[in-house]
């Protein structure tokens, strides 16, 4: 029987966190019906990070054994060809599930370090006093917060010029009523 070689290549540059891979997917199905036709199919991948992880990889290899669809790595520690349910795969969704928390439990040190340093997390502030006043000014007026962002301008920084998301506003007016309260809080002092 002669031997034939197909490759169909997918590319796909979003993170594995995103729930939803087109790429991915389509690879998937393509394999599928390669293999019900009968022919022998590997899914080649440039990494096992490029897979998916923690849950996400362990269903991933379920589905590729469901459908005797081999699977091999170019590159990385798991370099080469590997059976979809063997205790590679086991192990791998164990261990990206666990490097996911790492991850984030170094973003969330290193934030936290840097607001002890004085630093500020995340973008610059455009807001100002004078768009805190004329939120507030329009809020009392009961418009809502996608009505207020629109009639306000950003006046410095990258974003100069354009409208603040309504989410912005939100963030800005919370914050100035949550400071008014703690404001009012501490002027009046308990009775002894």
């Amino acid at each position: 029987m002669p031997f034939q070689i197909s490759l169909t290549p997918f590319s796909e540059k979003v993170s594995t966190r995103i729930t939803t891979r087109p790429e991915l997917e389509r690879a998937i199905a393509h394999a599928a019906d390669l293999r019900a036709s009968g022919v022998a199919v590997t899914l080649v991948v440039h990494e096992h990070k490029r897979l998916g992880r923690g849950l996400e990889l362990a269903e991933l290899a379920e589905r590729l054994r469901a459908g005797d669809i081999g699977l091999e790595f170019l590159t990385g520690e798991l370099q080469g060809h590997h059976d979809p349910g063997g205790i590679v795969f086991t192990v791998l969704a164990a261990l990206s599930g666990m490097e996911r928390e790492y991850i984030r439990d170094k973003t969330l040190d290193g934030h936290e370090s840097a607001r002890v340093r004085g630093k500020n997390i995340g973008g610059a502030t455009v807001t100002d006093p004078a768009m805190l006043s004329m939120a507030l000014h329009l809020r009392d007026q009961g418009q809502s917060l996608r009505d207020i962002a629109a009639q306000l301008l950003i006046t410095q920084g990258k974003k100069k010029g354009k409208r603040p998301s309504p989410a912005t506003v939100m963030r800005m007016l919370r914050d100035h009523d949550e400071h008014a309260t703690a404001a009012e809080t501490n002027e009046i002092e308990p009775a002894r």
